[in-house]
C-alpha cells in the first residue's frame, strides 16, 4: 500500500514562511501528477501546486509567485516551499498522487497543520 508522509507545518506569523515535505513510499517518478492540496475549516479542498509528467507546473492563482513546489525523484519527495503566508491560508496541507489516466487512482496524505496567525 502506496504511503505519503507530511512534515513541515507548524504556527508561523503572517508574512513568515514554511517548507512542506512530503515523503512516498514509492518510485514518484512515472506518476501522471504529484503535489499538494490544502482544506480550510468549512471549506472545499483545493489545490494549491501540482507536478504534471514532472515538468508541468500549476500553481493556484492565490499563491502563484509566493510557492514553490519541487519534486526529487531520488528521495521520492514532493516538497512545497510557502513564503509570505497570510492568515486565511492556515488549513491542513494534504500531498497527493494521482496516477491519471486510465485509473485516475489517487493517494492522499494523513494531512499537516498550517497555521499562519500572530
Amino acid at each position: 500500500q502506496v504511503q505519503l508522509v507530511e512534515s513541515g507545518g507548524g504556527l508561523v506569523q503572517p508574512g513568515g514562511s514554511l517548507r512542506l515535505s512530503c515523503a512516498a513510499s514509492i518510485d514518484i517518478a512515472g506518476i501522471y501528477s504529484v503535489g499538494w492540496y490544502r482544506q480550510a475549516p468549512g471549506k472545499w479542498r483545493e489545490i494549491v501546486a501540482t507536478i504534471i509528467n514532472g515538468h508541468l507546473i500549476h500553481y493556484a492563482d492565490s499563491v502563484n509567485g509566493r510557492f514553490t513546489v519541487s519534486r526529487d525523484t531520488a528521495k521520492n519527495t514532493i516538497d512545497l516551499q510557502m513564503n509570505n503566508l497570510k492568515p486565511e491560508e492556515t488549513a491542513v496541507y494534504y500531498c497527493n498522487l494521482d496516477y491519471g489516466y486510465p485509473t485516475d487512482h489517487q493517494v492522499w496524505g494523513q494531512g499537516t497543520q498550517v497555521t499562519v496567525s500572530s
